[in-house]
């Protein structure tokens, strides 16, 4: 998996973009992907496929699953609030991805926030270059994010 990150500077506070930010929105955000709907997951109906990906340390929550197309598919993508902002994933077999997870944090900077997303990608194929540029392309969606006017932007690629 190739794992990509971008930061930005919000100049709102952490508590107010986690009023104004929902699953679609935050999807809706990145411009990767335009949402068709969304439907509540509980905690206990998660995949195998959803456990074995959360198994990150983080406790067991509800979710709701985003269904967005893009790229001339449609697939869902599973949002969780967790503590620090949210985290999201492709879920099915319908995607564009073998596997995509974001991870988006917000933290209290300089009277405003600091968003940071980490998303880790991969398109499951042999060739090795196929993961970097999964990866550049899901950095391309960051740097291009339209959350609440950054007025700075970061982005590197590990």
């Amino acid at each position: 998996m190739r794992e990509v990150e971008a930061e930005r500077f919000v100049g709102a506070p952490p508590d107010a973009l986690r009023r104004q930010i929902s699953p679609a929105a935050l999807v809706e955000y990145e411009g990767s992907f335009v949402v068709r709907g969304t439907r509540p997951e509980r905690a206990g109906e998660q995949s195998e496929a959803a456990e074995r990906a959360g198994s990150h340390g983080a406790r067991e929550r509800d979710a709701t699953v985003v269904t967005v197309a893009g790229g001339g598919l449609e697939f869902d993508l599973r949002v969780t609030e967790t503590d620090g902002g949210w985290r999201y994933e492709q879920v099915g077999e319908r995607g564009p991805f073998d596997a995509m997870e974001t991870e988006v944090t917000v933290e209290a900077a300089n009277e405003g926030s600091r968003v940071r997303a980490v998303s880790r990608v991969s398109l499951g194929l042999p060739l090795p270059l196929t993961d970097r540029i999964a990866g550049w392309k899901r950095r391309g969606s960051f740097d291009g994010c339209s959350i609440t006017s950054p007025t700075t932007a970061e982005a590197r690629d590990r």
